[in-house]
């Protein structure tokens, strides 16, 4: 029996139905490769390695002195770059148990561990396993965000392969390790091994390193200040994992699981450092024009001293500064060199964050006539010339001196000594207003001065980091002086950003006047007729200057010794009259005490010039005090006879 005929299509039908089959297909294909291409449209570029240790940090400054010791950190703290190499093989094995048992074998994703992930989540109906590995963990970090996509997920690998190739895994891992976060603004396993065990990493035990291993999975939840036992419950399974894998033994495991843990008190710092902080943060600000992501500075501060100082003058004002109707405090000292060895801008910081020193300008008094002095030196005056205390009238300018009277002849000497007004402001006529603001300003002052008869007495306000500043001049002969409070910069690999150099200090003042100014400030301390005796040091020669502002508003001492320069001054914020404080009084006594307490144990120094001129000095002034008695008794008797009144007899 015949077949019956097999229906066949047109041969031009069976063609379009390939075209249509083939287009589907095409169309299938082309959408399915345009989604998968999809998901890498917009994938940032993966960064080169340096740009890796740097990206996404929150700006840090971490502040430390010449000893190595954290004094302040500003922002998070981010620790010291870290290398596995130079940790026991069971703090990284310790993170590789927790996180990524397969960190070695993978090529930066775990395809099998993604496949049990997805089964997981599958039969839960949620996520609940990620199978992120240590590098995915550093890409969604570092280089993408924390959305939970598809396509940043695909990204996520995409890019960790391509890190993979990039880097070795152990640089992998060290980069891990070094900017993931554990908590409480700590980054890095330095910064959380000496924050919450005080010790660096290397010294880590195996119960410490599984405990820190515990909190890049939740470090929020698993703080080991605030959930301690969270913590030591992950711990036990980061212990079971190690075990697991080989990279301890059971009695290695054991003994972990019954160690004790302590976890120490958070870091405190000395809240009135803020002073010398904000201020070493505006100089790195300044000095690098741009700052990186974190930055390790130290400071110039002896830590000690610093606390000393703050802590006595906090004392004396609480007691003497109130008694005496003086609310605020500023003091400042320095090595010879220009480093800052402490710095006290005020009596709080928690109070009130401005900087006596640094910030406040003040009327300097006559603790700026030693610059009127220098001017007339270097124009040919002498410190034995003499000029004549008597009443002065500059521009309808009248200086009057403290006290009130006039002496008549005077040795210049003997006038700064003194602190005499009339003279002063002679002098700076002789030299000229210019003059003397020339010089001020070439031994280190940078404050705006106009040019009035009245800065002989010191009535332009300046910074008392300025005005200690050109002092330290005086101190070394004649060559200015460049104060610092940073020796160095790095950030937390340890690239040295900056380091102060060596250098000649430039001379700005001849040697041998430095050494008749040094010899004339020392008898302002020295000499019975001084207005700063109460800055005497034991065993130190001492040349400085007081200076008290008009009624009271200000009080200075400013002086130094062989060794160090520095200055105290006294008053009231809101520029209210103390009462009657003077330079001479409360701020040379806290000037002495801060100085005596710089100075214990160091032997003693000779000072430049200091007392090569007392003699010399002291023997004109006898002669002219006599001449000056002959000459106030010739007056009184004029004075009798012209009111008709007969010498006794």
């Amino acid at each position: 029996m015949p077949r019956p005929p097999i229906f066949t299509l047109p041969t031009t039908v069976r063609g379009w139905i390939i075209l249509v089959v083939l287009g589907v297909l095409l169309a299938v294909g082309g959408f399915a490769f345009y989604k998968w291409q999809s998901l890498y449209f917009g994938m940032p570029k993966l960064p080169d390695t340096a740009e890796l240790w740097e990206t996404h940090r929150e700006p840090a400054m971490e502040f430390v002195d010449r000893d190595g010791n954290t004094v302040a950190v500003r922002g998070p703290r981010y620790g010291r770059a870290t290398n596995v190499a130079a940790l026991p093989a069971y703090v990284p094995q310790a993170f590789i148990a927790a996180e990524d048992k397969r960190f070695y074998e993978h090529d930066g994703a775990d395809d099998a561990a993604i496949a049990r992930a997805a089964f997981s989540n599958l039969r839960a109906g949620e996520t609940v396993s990620g199978a992120s590995t240590i590098t995915q963990q550093l890409i969604k970090n570092l280089v993408l965000d924390n959305r939970q996509t598809l396509k940043r997920k695909a990204q996520e690998m995409k890019l960790a392969r391509e890190l993979e190739k990039q880097l070795s895994k152990d640089e992998i891992l060290s980069l891990y390790l070094n900017r993931v976060y554990f908590g409480a603004g700590l980054y890095g396993i330095d910064a959380a091994a000496r924050n919450y065990f005080g010790k660096p990493p290397e010294k880590l035990e195996i119960q410490e390193a599984a405990l820190l291993a515990t909190l890049p999975k939740a470090p929020s939840k698993l703080n080991l200040r605030e959930n301690l036992a969270g913590a030591r419950e992950r711990q036990q399974y980061v212990l079971a994992e190690m075990l697991d894998q080989g990279f301890i033994t059971k009695e290695q495991a054991k003994v972990a699981r019954e160690a004790d843990v302590k976890i120490i008190d958070a870091p405190t710092y000395d809240p009135q450092m803020g002073y010398v902080i904000d201020a070493s943060a505006e100089r790195v600000k300044a000095m690098l024009p741009k700052l990186p992501g974190d930055l390790v500075v130290t400071v110039s501060i002896d830590t000690k001293m610093q606390e000393a100082i703050e802590k006595m003058l906090i004392a004396r004002m609480a007691k003497d500064g109130k008694a005496q109707g003086a609310s605020q405090v500023g003091a400042l000292v320095m090595g010879k060199d220009g480093r800052v060895i402490a710095m006290v801008g005020g009596t709080d910081y928690a109070t009130s964050e401005f900087n006596r020193v640094t910030q406040a300008k003040r009327q300097p008094g006559s603790s700026f006539k030693p610059f009127v002095y220098a001017a007339a030196l270097e124009d040919g005056f002498s410190p034995y010339d003499v000029m004549v205390d008597k009443p002065v009238t500059i521009d309808k300018w009248q200086p009057t001196n403290y006290g009130g009277g006039y002496l008549g002849p005077m040795t210049l000497s003997e006038a700064l000594t003194r602190s005499t007004n009339t003279v002063a402001a002679q002098l700076a006529q002789e030299s000229s207003e210019e003059r003397v603001i020339a010089l001020a300003k070439r031994f280190g002052m940078t404050s705006d001065m106009e040019p009035f008869p009245s800065i002989a007495l010191g009535s332009q306000a300046v910074t008392m980091w300025e005005l200690v500043r050109a002092f330290g001049a005086f101190q070394s002969g004649g060559l200015r002086m460049d104060p610092y409070l940073i020796d160095k910069i790095e950030d937390s690999r340890g690239m040295v950003l900056y380091q102060r150099p060596d250098y000649e200090r430039e001379r700005v003042y001849p040697y041998d006047l430095a050494e008749d100014m040094n010899a004339m400030m020392a008898r302002v301390v020295n000499a019975p007729i001084g207005t700063g005796g109460r800055a005497r040091i034991k065993n130190w020669t001492v040349a400085g200057k007081t200076g008290t502002s008009q009624d009271w508003r200000d009080a200075w001492f400013v002086g130094f010794t062989a060794a160090y320069v520095g200055a105290v001054w006294v008053g009231n914020d809101d520029d209210s009259p103390m009462k009657r404080v003077t330079g001479g009084g409360l701020p040379a006594d806290l000037w002495s005490d801060m100085m005596e307490l710089v100075h214990a144990g160091k032997p003693p120094e000779s000072l430049i010039g200091a007392e090569n001129g007392m003699v010399i000095s002291e023997a004109a002034e006898q002669r002219i005090s006599f001449y000056r008695g002959l000459s106030q008794a010739f007056s009184v008797a004029a004075a009798n006879r012209a009111a008709g009144v007969s010498a006794p007899q």
